[in-house]
């Protein structure tokens, strides 16, 4: 019965560990699973950090409107800019580009078609294409590459 209980216990390898720490500070993942017959191997980042990198920007879009209220001639062009905007259908994190190092998907003045990707809202590690609901010219847009947006938040206008 002893040679089962030590069969059964699992060996932890220190080293391996480690490197698939190292390997989550490399590559900016948050998690890292490795399965080996019947172990598994899994490394996560604690939910502390994910929740400091969300309470940084949220702070700055609260921040944003307050400059924008305060001059009343921009404040006139502004809210017609916003009527017409594609809202988020969900909480999550705003990209602007399909790829760190690629082009915007479009920038103001833009001509697009009906059903053309504009941006994506990531949410729970899922990239949602936002996409024009007409074509149009790309009039404002009003959120920055990898900010996060609530639901219903005003994201683009395309007139």
């Amino acid at each position: 019965m002893a040679d089962k209980t030590e069969q059964g216990a699992m060996h932890i390898d220190v080293k391996l560990v480690r490197e698939l720490a190292e390997m989550l500070d490399a590559t900016n993942l948050t998690e890292i699973e490795v399965e080996d017959g019947d172990r598994k191997i899994r490394v996560a980042r604690t939910q502390q950090v994910q929740a400091a990198s969300y309470a940084a920007p949220v702070m700055a879009p609260a921040a944003a409107p307050a400059p924008a209220a305060t001059p009343v001639e921009s404040s006139a062009p502004a809210a017609p800019d916003t009527a017409g905007a594609i809202k988020s259908p969900m909480v999550g994190t705003c990209y602007l580009k399909p790829e760190p190092d690629a082009p915007l998907f479009v920038k103001v003045g833009d001509s697009v078609k009906a059903g053309q990707t504009l941006l994506i809202v990531e949410a729970m590690k899922v990239m949602n294409p936002i996409t024009a609901p007409a074509a149009g010219t790309v009039k404002a847009l009003l959120v920055e590459n990898g900010q996060p947006v609530e639901y219903d938040q005003p994201l683009i206008v395309i007139g």
